[in-house]
């Protein structure tokens, strides 16, 4: 009998490793990985395929896997509408094998936008200079100031473009994943 002993814990063992390998991914799990290519609202179209790669779980029972999306919703930045741009997941391939048709959200990105200060002053002199101009044609001298103030509102409404640079982390948050059959 103690002979066996080893074998019968070995023969467990290897019964388990199936189970792992075939492991659900439940609703609620956070799938962390690096952006394969940058995405920038400006020139992002709905549709364009996204590739999530090195994703793993919090608890490791999912390493090196591949996440595949689309970009479902992008607005491009202009005068007073910041740009904007949603990624939604589509699938999961595991490093195992198995590929998952995945429902989840993206709920943190590393996202980049320009800094607008130099827009703001540009614009506060450009209205500074216009301002003065036509201040002195109509006999004022507050047109300066007026068109600094107008200037530097116009520049501040402008608004910038979204970015999701190459390699950085983003999280997602599967709502429902379900398993595609082997074929």
């Amino acid at each position: 009998m103690i002979r066996r002993l080893p074998a019968l814990i070995s023969a467990a063992a290897l019964a388990l490793i199936p189970l792992a390998a075939h492991a659900q991914i439940s609703a609620g799990t956070d799938l962390v990985g690096n952006m394969n290519q940058s995405i920038n609202s400006g020139s992002a179209v709905v549709g364009q395929r996204v590739i999530i790669g090195n994703v793993h779980s919090q608890d490791n029972n999912i390493t090196g896997a591949t996440i595949y999306g689309h970009v479902c919703d992008v607005q491009s930045a202009s005068q007073g509408r910041a740009g904007k741009l949603q990624i939604c997941v589509d699938k999961l391939n595991t490093r195992s094998g198995n590929t998952y048709v995945l429902d989840g959200r993206v709920v943190g990105a590393q996202v980049n936008t320009k800094n607008n200060t130099l827009n703001e002053a540009g614009g506060a002199v450009a209205g500074m200079i216009l301002g003065n101009i036509l201040g002195k044609r109509v006999g004022t001298n507050a047109g300066g100031l007026l068109g600094a103030a107008g200037g530097y509102l116009y520049a501040k409404n402008a608004k910038q473009n979204v970015t999701i640079p190459a390699n950085s982390v983003v999280t997602v948050q599967v709502l429902q994943a379900r398993r595609q059959a082997i074929r």
